[in-house]
């Protein structure tokens, strides 16, 4: 357990803290917060096709049409820190 601890400090550092400047004790729960949402629903991972750890495979895009033009939507989460991609319906 200890390495998956000191990976998941190291790449929360990495990619939050090392970012954001935090000014308060109450900001940073709320931050580390967002980060863990953000990498156990969005963000992938290494394991069975990539997967996200709380959420199933998208369906596969079969259409051509969309295909080539492909609509994309992108969310900001902690003031434009960390951003999510999808596929709008």
């Amino acid at each position: 357990m200890n390495a998956i601890i000191e990976r998941w400090v190291r790449t929360s550092r990495r990619e939050l803290l090392d970012r954001v400047l935090i000014w308060n004790q109450r900001q940073l729960p709320h931050a580390l917060r967002e980060y863990e949402r953000f990498s156990n629903l969005h963000r992938p991972h290494q394991g069975i096709a990539n997967v996200r750890p709380l959420k199933p495979l998208p369906e596969p895009i079969t259409d051509p049409d969309q295909l080539a033009r492909p609509n994309i939507h992108r969310r900001d989460r902690l003031g434009g820190v960390l951003h999510e991609y999808e596929h709008a319906a």
